[in-house]
């Protein structure tokens, strides 16, 4: 965790943590290091998605940028993947996103990706919050024609949506679909996407306001998604979160397919044509316990990472595998993306129905969801920082393993964004489970709080 930027970008409450200030000279910044890098100043492309707070930032960019003598491309509101793509596809040297993904829409983010479409690394973000906080270089200050230019390309995503639909082999004619866009960057590419491949489509939350986006809708509340796809005979729901990388799924049951089950239809519909590199799918700890033994049962490898989307990309690049995610959605087929594409995703399934003609239900079946129990407990600093080295609270979690044996686990950590301590429990037996969730919670409470 950095300074400003934590496992995905700098990320607060837009105006006053996320501050057109802080944001022109992130932007300043990050022109500075290209040029460093480069020998001229460089040209960076911005993308946004739909809150309040977007063109505001949008335009502190902008001027940061300017301002150091970088030239700024603007496309709009567009999918974060769809900047990873745009970058190395228009030949320019970076791109900033502004999102704060899943989050209300007070929140916003910056997402910055280099010019092979991937997030920066550690040591990138390092040297600019240096720049930012430390004041290690002085910002330039050009006049004239030193100053940077601004230009408007709204048109590229259609270059990205068009990429997107190339993935797929045919088209989806005959699958009835129904897309939530959770008010947010999808609203813009889901339909032109889908409805250019043919699918039959019914779009909720598809009219951002600026105020609305993941708001009772999305990955993050499938409540209306089931309502609509069990009511209107759908063979399947797909729902985006705010800017559109992560999906999850819903069957024509009504029933939640998540990211672990996405990623077990995927990778084994991948590994028997030959195209899933090296056998292996990339998950984290998180993963539901159900889909390691899917893979044991599949004669598929696994990589684990920990938590976040980047230290998947990390080992699938270290490693040259081509399929890897996340439980929350995110999945990232290095193939096609240089990041989690939530309608990339969507596609890949529903080629698979179509091209299976088994309903999604049947499908998602491969793996069992093993129930899991999540205990978020308030922690701070000190608690985060001890809580592993605590004799007592080691005592209870290998007592809690020893009762689960190999039908289910115990995974704590503490939060890489929040003032929490995650205590997670998987196994087949939900009262079991559950008792022993709040009982290692617990514990950590009793040893570490107020210490």
């Amino acid at each position: 965790m950095g300074r400003i930027f934590g496992t995905d970008g700098a990320r607060g409450v837009a105006n006053t943590e996320i501050t057109c200030q802080l944001a022109a000279d992130i932007a300043r910044a990050t022109a500075m290091i290209l040029e460093d890098e480069l020998g001229r100043p460089p040209r960076i492309l911005i993308g946004r998605d739909t809150r309040i707070s977007g063109p505001m930032l949008d335009a502190a960019i902008c001027a940061g940028l300017s301002s150091v003598g970088a030239d700024s491309v603007r496309v709009g509101v567009v999918p974060t993947p769809a900047v990873a793509y745009l970058v190395p596809h228009l030949g320019l040297d970076a791109g900033i996103m502004l999102s704060a993904s899943h989050n209300p829409y007070e929140y916003n983010g910056i997402k910055i990706f280099g010019s092979q479409g991937y997030k920066l690394t550690d040591e990138e973000e390092f040297a600019i919050e240096e720049i930012v906080l430390d004041q290690v270089k002085p910002y330039p200050a050009p006049w004239g024609s030193r100053l940077g230019r601004t230009s408007q390309k709204p048109e590229a995503v259609q270059e990205y949506i068009r990429h997107i639909a190339s993935t797929v082999e045919g088209d989806l004619s005959g699958l009835r679909v129904a897309v939530d866009c959770s008010n947010g960057s999808a609203s813009v590419t889901a339909a032109a996407l889908l409805e250019g491949l043919g699918a039959q489509c019914t779009f909720l939350a598809d009219h951002p306001d600026g105020l609305n986006i993941n708001r009772d809708c999305g990955s993050t509340h499938l409540d209306a998604l089931v309502r609509t796809v069990r009511e209107g005979n759908f063979h399947a729901g797909v729902a985006f979160d705010g800017d559109a990388d992560r999906c999850l799924a819903v069957d024509e049951t009504g029933r939640v397919v998540s990211g672990d089950q996405i990623m077990a239809i995927l990778g084994g519909w991948l590994r028997d044509r030959g195209r899933l590199a090296g056998d292996t799918v990339v998950v984290t700890t998180m993963s539901n316990y159900g889909f390691f033994q899917f893979a044991r049962d599949h004669r598929l490898s696994t990589q684990i990472t920990k938590v976040g989307d980047r230290y998947v990309l990390e080992k699938m690049r270290e490693g040259g595998f081509s399929l890897g995610g996340e439980q929350s959605g995110h999945v990232i087929f290095l193939d096609h993306m240089t990041t989690g594409d939530g309608q990339l995703t969507a596609v890949q399934l529903l080629q698979v129905m179509k091209a299976t003609g088994r309903p999604l239900s049947q499908l998602a079946s491969v793996m069992e969801v093993y129930p899991q129990v999540l205990v978020n407990l308030r922690a701070d600093a000190y608690m985060k920082s001890h809580w592993e080295t605590d004799e007592v609270v080691a005592r209870v979690i290998q007592e809690g393993n020893r009762e689960l044996g190999e039908t289910g686990r115990i995974l704590v950590r503490a939060s890489g964004t929040e003032p929490l301590i995650r205590v997670m429990v998987e196994g087949r037996d939900t009262d079991q489970i559950n008792r022993i969730a709040h009982q290692v919670a617990d514990t950590i409470k009793e040893r570490l709080e107020n210490a």
